[in-house]
């Protein structure tokens, strides 16, 4: 299996398989003496991580599979500093019930990638969808939590990436408020929509079905300049990174797909200089980025999250017979899944920025004298 990895100076690895011993990640390119805060690391993979409760309550969106997810740092760390070697993480898993998967041995499931997977290998690994699960995102939060370290470290402090729930379950939220984001289930930047989205996902769990939704996310701090003109635009690696991630079905920068009917004098950003000598935007439908190249506002992106795949209605599928051949069937999915991934994918998005952005920023230092 080829393509496991993304970057070109900063690059990160991942492996291992939803039910295997565990999964992790090699992240090579970081540059020697940045300072690792691996507690902060934690605290990203503790976002991330599945179990069915927040605050104390039942949080129906998530799966009740409960796991640690503790980081064990393997190497390239030394003293609270990268030594610009290989940077090994491993995440064991210690909740698999992959007795619950014995039924997918030969039978494909609807809206997962047991098909396509099964077509292009001829052999996978069925329990929770093996290398295709989601639960490889935890080596991806545990790459973006290095990553965002490194960023701090050269651009300073101003640089935060802050992604949230816009909308889900048909519900969209009312106000942008950043500080209410980790105080709701949903990681909704508003409390009271997340109540109202909480309900529809609960009524969606009661009738064994799944939701989808809108992640957004809103990069600052980084400065004019990143990105190449023609390939290796930093709107098209951001979107190669955040498609890559497996629930993730579209993205629009800035503006969107809404500036497909708007004109030119509107969805152009007049640039003024401000009091303190520096260029600013008066609006920012490019989402920060024009012609590839961010410009210095906000980068702010949109993502399509689909709704769940693993839902517990019977459903139409087929199964491998021995011989090469298919026969319909018909399958009710068991063991223990999310009902809505936007607030477990929150933290993946922010993740994937993060490498994009730090590897994008290393190839920066070379582009002029």
């Amino acid at each position: 299996m080829a393509q496991n990895t993304i970057g070109t100076i900063f690059k990160v690895t991942t492996f291992g398989e939803s039910h295997g011993a565990g999964l992790g990640c090699v992240i090579d390119g970081c540059p020697a003496g940045i300072p690792i805060d691996l507690d902060a690391v934690q605290a990203d993979l503790d976002r991330r991580k599945p179990g069915a409760t927040f605050a104390g309550k039942n949080n129906a969106a998530v799966t009740a599979r409960k796991e640690a997810d503790h980081a064990e740092v393997l190497s390239g760390i030394f003293e609270g500093k990268s030594e610009g070697t290989p940077i090994a993480i491993v995440i064991r898993n210690t909740s698999q019930h992959s007795k619950d998967y014995g039924n997918l041995a030969n039978t494909f499931r609807p809206g997962h990638a047991d098909f396509g997977y099964f077509a292009k290998y001829g052999f996978r690994d069925y329990r929770g969808g093996g290398r295709s699960s989601g639960r490889e995102t935890a080596a991806r939060v545990a790459a973006g939590a290095i990553a965002k370290q490194v960023l701090k470290a050269i651009l300073g402090d101003n640089v935060t990436i802050t992604a949230y729930t816009e909308r889900a379950a048909g519900i969209s939220i009312e106000k942008i408020d950043f500080s209410e984001i980790e105080q709701n289930s949903l990681r909704a930047a508003d409390n009271a929509a997340a109540e109202k989205m909480a309900a529809k996902i609960e009524e969606a769990r009661m009738n064994k079905d799944s939701v989808g939704g809108i992640v957004a996310c809103r990069v600052s701090g980084i400065p004019a300049g990143l990105g190449e003109p023609v390939f290796g635009k930093l709107d098209a690696e951001l979107a190669r990174a955040i498609l890559s991630v497996g629930a993730v079905k579209g993205i629009e920068f800035g503006a969107g797909f809404s500036a497909a009917d708007s004109t030119g004098s509107k969805n152009n950003d007049p640039m003024r200089i401000a009091a303190d000598g520096s260029v600013r935007f008066e609006s920012n439908n490019a989402g920060g980025i024009i012609g590839g190249i961010s410009n210095g506002a906000d980068i702010f992106f949109r993502v399509a999250v689909k709704p769940v795949p693993s839902i517990f209605r019977e459903q139409k599928t087929i199964s491998a017979q021995g011989d090469g051949s298919y026969t319909d069937s018909d399958l009710v999915i068991e063991g223990r899944h999310d009902v809505c991934l936007c607030p477990r994918i929150v933290p993946v998005i922010e993740a994937m920025a993060a490498i994009t952005l730090a590897d994008l920023l290393l190839q920066n230092r070379a582009s002029r004298f």
